[in-house]
């Protein structure tokens, strides 16, 4: 039994993409196939696969339904983190999909799930993404100090978020954690951040993101050990849609 983690599927089976260019080009050709296949190949019925987010296109559950029907269709236990793109999720409503989909998915947030004796916290998570200015020489001079102030908003509401589940988590008795965000942890400009800080407080042994697509994205964000945490970046096209092992 092992614990597996991929973000980002953006699933559209009913749906199209429109202007997203980080997700054209050889890397995205196919990849539900690919992907369908990896897991089958990787995957038993007694394993775990956390989904961190960005899983379809579609804006209500009914133009979901085919790329959640591929979810669930996948070997064994599949849980979902919500991502910027999932329109299909309002967030006051986990309660709701998790009714709907029990059996099937489970959904990650205001809540934890246990793994063996490991506690499964997580949250969307928010950084701010800009915009920068840049000065002649390309180099980040400034930023809108509206769009900053609202970003600084939406982290503290996702720390929240994030702080519910870890203290259910620890309430239960668990001493050990992975935390799974979709957002990464830090923005390009940081080296530290309130989930940083979080998963420090908590004890908290890997740190699991996604969102971040493209080459040129890779790196936006903290991988490998910091701070005696281990952090990982498992969106679908920088993995090559292979699930990571997480445990």
């Amino acid at each position: 039994m092992s614990l597996y983690a991929i973000g980002d599927l953006h699933l559209h089976f009913s749906t199209a993409i429109k202007n997203h260019e980080q997700l054209t080009g050889k890397l995205w050709k196919n990849h539900e196939e690919l992907f369908r296949n990896k897991c089958r190949t990787m995957l038993t019925g007694e394993d775990t696969l956390v989904l961190v987010g960005d899983h379809s296109w579609g804006k209500n559950l009914r133009e979901c339904e085919r790329d959640l029907q591929y979810i669930c269709d996948l070997p064994g236990r599949k849980i979902l983190l919500r991502g910027n793109h999932d329109m299909f999720w309002d967030a006051k409503k986990t309660e709701q999909l998790n009714e709907l989909f029990r059996g099937k998915l489970e959904f990650l947030q205001n809540n934890f799930y246990a793994y063996e004796d490991w506690a499964l916290v997580g949250t969307k998570g928010y950084c701010f993404e800009g915009p920068f200015y840049l000065d002649r020489y390309g180099h980040i001079c400034g930023w809108d100090e509206e769009a900053a102030e609202h970003a600084e908003k939406l982290v503290g509401r996702e720390a929240q978020r994030l702080k519910v589940s870890l203290e259910e988590a620890k309430a239960a008795g668990y001493k050990k954690f992975i935390l799974f965000l979709h957002y990464p942890p830090t923005n390009i400009l940081q080296t530290d951040s309130i989930f940083t800080r979080m998963a420090k407080e908590y004890g908290v042994s890997q740190v699991i993101y996604g969102h971040c697509h493209g080459a040129s994205h890779f790196h936006d964000s903290i991988t490998g050990p910091y701070k005696g945490v281990q952090y990982s970046l498992v969106s679908g096209d920088s993995v090559r849609w292979i699930p990571q092992k997480v445990l």
